[in-house]
């Protein structure tokens, strides 16, 4: 179980399915081919990634495991490290817009039209405006400059928002019409049904022009929150790193493993299991 509360997690493989990452058996990595990643609280600590994340992006890159990042934080937010870190691509905005550096900079490409986005544009200010309205707490993040296809609510990166408005901000975006996920630090609303696994789907055919359904056995997938669930339910190599324990209560599906440290620092304990089983 975990208290919260106190801030520690208490061991216990009934209501914490997932197993130690140290205890994964020789050779079940073998055959990965690469890994997509969360970003927030993944690889990064209050916005910023983490040396050993950093580090174990570049040990990735040069044993020719790629890495696709797949976060909800905006195109402009991205951009930089599209261009900085050594990965095939950021997939942000949960699977709307694709940053992939190709050695003359970094391209944009999106998975809607132009005119749907210019009409999405005037329907997310309007549901902006009515949470804002009826949800007095909300704040919009500080990073919404940057979002082209989405908005997001700052329920813990500079602010904190209860648990009873969180749900309230939710419910209100639902009843929009639109998709509603709730990160480590933000509530991301959006029109349209892509999302994380749809992202994935898109930059693997994109990026390698093959189909994720094909080989989901070969790719390893890292998550800190709520809103990777749908990637840990799909992926068989899934791993949370440590910090996932604070929404163990919110848990429907676990990653199949789990890290000893938080953030950037479980993200470099992934890529030290995947760079041994590439050396055995």
């Amino acid at each position: 179980m975990i208290d919260i509360a106190a801030g520690r997690a208490v061991d216990d493989r009934q209501s914490m399915p997932s197993r130690p990452l140290a205890e994964l058996p020789d050779g079940a990595w073998a055959g990965v081919a690469g890994v997509m990643t969360d970003v927030d609280d993944t690889l990064t600590r209050d916005g910023d990634i983490e040396p050993a994340a950093l580090q174990a992006l570049h040990d990735l890159h040069a044993a020719g495991l790629p890495v696709i990042a797949i976060t909800g934080r905006p195109h402009g937010w991205s951009l930089p490290f599209a261009a900085a870190w050594p990965v095939a691509a950021i997939v942000a905005e949960n699977g709307a817009v694709a940053l992939i550096a190709d050695g003359q900079g970094v391209q944009t490409e999106f998975v809607q039209d132009e005119p749907t986005r210019r009409h999405n544009a005037s329907r997310l200010r309007q549901v902006a405006a009515r949470v804002l309205q009826q949800v007095p707490a909300a704040r919009l993040a500080q990073d919404s400059a940057g979002r082209l296809t989405d908005i997001a609510i700052d329920h813990s990166e500079f602010c904190q928002l209860p648990p009873a408005d969180i749900a309230r901000v939710v419910a209100l975006m639902q009843a929009q019409g639109m998709t509603a996920t709730v990160s480590s630090i933000h509530i991301n609303g959006w029109f349209g049904q892509h999302d994380k696994w749809s992202g994935a789907q898109w930059m693997l055919q994109r990026l390698f022009g093959r189909r994720l359904d094909d080989e989901i056995g070969r790719w390893v997938f890292v998550g800190d929150s709520t809103n990777d669930q749908p990637m840990f339910e799909r992926f068989s190599h899934s791993v949370g790193v440590a910090n996932l324990l604070r929404f163990a209560d919110q848990l429907q599906h676990w990653p199949a493993w789990l890290t000893v440290a938080e953030r950037g620092q479980g993200f470099a304990e992934v890529a030290q299991a995947l760079l041994a089983a590439r050396r055995a």
